[in-house]
């Protein structure tokens, strides 16, 4: 039975949550079909939502970063905490690794900005942290989290996040308790 405009709101979440998954599997050029299928509606529904590519992975991506901008905005935030957010978020999606490489995620223009936008503010927001005494400055973080997302392989979540963990151990970077921002 067709709700109509009283589905919106569930069918928009629901493909958010499918870009989300299918994101996580494929990277930011996955095709706009299986989203639609995942989140168990049809192509029309999904382009209602969303014009265009670059719209439904500008909103999935806006959500990771705006996870990490709130773990670095806590008052007292530490390196460690930002980077607990930041890794939680690289084991979790592929589309986020590829953010942090914008040059090489997709061939779509309008994505690729929104990308570069979104690195940008990214790079922003562990600034704040490294104030409070790290000796690492902004770019050599970036480099360092470009690097800890190269390591970032295995088909389990459990397997990606052991991986990045053990990158960054390598690199001698301490990193807090791996999960979402809650706070």
């Amino acid at each position: 039975m067709n709700q109509g405009p009283k589905a919106a709101a569930r069918n928009r979440a629901a493909l958010v949550a499918a870009a989300r998954e299918v994101y996580a599997e494929v990277g930011l050029d996955a095709p706009m079909a299986e989203i639609a299928r995942r989140a168990g509606v049809g192509q029309g529904s999904l382009y209602r939502h969303f014009p265009d590519r670059s719209a439904i992975a500008a909103t999935v991506l806006e959500e990771n970063v705006r996870q990490v901008e709130r773990a670095a905005a806590v008052e007292g935030a530490t390196l460690a905490d930002v980077l607990a957010v930041l890794t939680w978020h690289l084991a979790e999606s592929a589309a986020f690794i590829g953010l942090l490489r914008a040059e090489g995620t997709t061939r779509h223009r309008e994505a690729l900005a929104h990308a570069e936008e979104l690195a940008g503010r990214l790079e922003r927001a562990l600034r704040t942290p490294l104030r409070g005494g790290s000796p690492l400055g902004v770019a050599d973080l970036m480099l360092a989290v470009a690097m800890v997302s190269g390591a970032v392989t295995g088909p389990t979540r459990e397997d990606r996040e052991r991986r990045v963990l053990a990158a960054w151990a390598l690199l001698g970077v301490e990193v807090g308790p791996v999960g979402p921002f809650s706070g």
